[in-house]
């Protein structure tokens, strides 16, 4: 275990030299916000167990109290909640103003369930939410009947929504290339629609394991949804009905960063997710293994230890992972060709330009970095990148642009030199503790 010693807002951090133990994980943001919205949809109680407590979540749980709904949190257990659903959609006699924060999660089936509510709408957030587009959600939406206005910048967040329960179709197109939210949001509600919902993906359809996840999580609430190859998807009208209790699987996103520690320099199980996981991510897993790591898969828990020999370098399509990839970016450093992420053009749309901020970060370590409009290369074997890892004196401040994930992935630098993570609390979006959990692995 190292000790960890903030200096306001920046955590200087490593050198680590080996990850050694077990995690815990907290539970996954995207199933915890799926969950509590499908629970206040639904006819009857429902128990969650496991739920995630972050930013993300927090700003879910209070919308859903200012709509009207009962939330009950166990006071032994912070992860534990029980939801009474309203049995259909949501109903506000006075005005209702929600804010997100930057929780996409929360942004996007909102902005669908309250099209189809009764009431008026207000939908804020954080500066950076007003930069992440909704204009195809809000455009579909409105093809379904739904009174939608931007209060801000065309196509973006603030909304202001005045909903109906008398939507004049139920068919739609929507583009699948730019955000998986918008199939998500659409598929969730499409059970409330007088005639259920037929939805024509235009397009590739990014990021499709989180639309599996969504079509999954949907049948264990009641839901009828046919998937005809992530090409056009039919939900059923009918009344969504509580599973009584829901166990939030850990968070595949937040395992890949143990994970990645441990394929680079120890061995560590990560526990509350396996196979047959939910969540794209957990196949993360699979990287490692073709980098060289030695990988095992079991029923609720995922292990990874470091080759012998360094890690290898890879040039993959990872659209059906983006926010894993992220965490491969840093591991160049210890691999022996580069590592070359292609076909993750939404990382441009997320909490930040996860493209060009990690090009920038990486490029204070001396790496060759080449960026595209949908790929990063990044190659840490040059002359300049190997300079600076040799002197004692170089270190390294990391911006992380209040991304959760930038945060989270750089740290993996620290297995190779000590670095300044700034800002680091940002991690409270999604893993509050994230910065514990690895010390508590990590060995000077």
């Amino acid at each position: 275990m190292i000790k960890l010693q903030a200096s306001g807002n920046d955590l200087p951090l490593g050198p680590i030299t080996q990850v050694l133990g077990s995690v815990h994980l907290v539970g996954s943001k995207s199933l915890t916000n799926r969950a509590l919205l499908l629970s206040a949809l639904s006819a009857g109680r429902t128990k969650l167990t496991n739920i995630l407590r972050s930013d993300d979540s927090k700003v879910m749980l209070e919308s859903l109290n200012k709509l009207g709904v009962s939330v009950e949190q166990d006071p032994s257990d912070p992860t534990t909640v029980t939801i009474t659903g309203v049995g259909g959609s949501f109903s506000a006699p006075e005005p209702v103003h929600l804010f997100l924060g930057n929780a996409g999660t929360a942004m996007r089936p909102l902005c669908a369930a309250l099209a189809l509510s009764q009431g008026t709408f207000e939908l804020t957030g954080e500066p950076r939410m007003y930069e992440r587009p909704i204009g195809i959600l809000v455009d579909a939406l409105r093809t379904l009947g739904a009174k939608i206005e931007y209060l801000g910048t065309e196509g973006y967040p603030p909304l202001r929504i005045t909903g109906t329960k008398s939507p004049g179709a139920n068919t739609v197109a929507v583009a699948g290339n730019t955000s998986s939210q918008f199939i998500t949001a659409l598929l969730m509600v499409g059970a409330l629609l007088p005639n259920g919902l037929t939805l024509q993906v235009q397009g590739e359809l990014i990021s499709k394991p989180y639309v599996a996840m969504t079509c999954a999580l949907l049948q264990r609430f009641g839901g009828t949804v046919e998937n005809h190859d992530f090409e056009h998807f039919v939900v059923k009208h009918q009344e969504l009905t509580s599973p009584g209790a829901y166990l939030v699987e850990g968070d595949a996103s937040g395992a890949t960063y143990f994970l990645a520690a441990a394929a680079i320099a120890g061995e560590v199980t990560v526990k509350g997710v396996g196979a047959g996981s939910l969540q794209g991510d957990a196949h993360f897993i699979d990287v490692l293994s073709k980098m060289g790591a030695h990988t095992e898969i079991g029923p609720d828990y995922l292990k990874v230890s470091a080759p012998k020999q360094q890690l290898h370098g890879i040039d993959l399509d990872l659209n059906d992972m983006p926010d894993a990839a992220m965490t491969l970016v840093p591991m160049a450093l210890f691999t022996d060709s580069p590592i070359a992420i292609r076909n993750i053009a939404s990382w441009r749309v997320k909490e930040t330009d996860r493209i060009a901020a990690l090009a920038t970060e990486m490029r204070k370590l001396g790496c060759a970095v080449e960026e595209g409009p949908d790929y990063i290369v990044v190659d840490a074997n040059t002359e300049q990148c190997r300079a600076l890892m040799a002197d004692p004196n170089f270190i390294p401040a990391f911006d992380t642009y209040n991304d959760h994930r930038m945060a989270m992935s750089l740290s993996l630098v620290a297995l190779k030199h000590p670095v300044i993570i700034k800002d680091y609390r940002c991690c409270a979006k999604t893993f509050p503790d994230y910065f514990e959990r690895l010390a508590a692995l990590a060995q000077a």
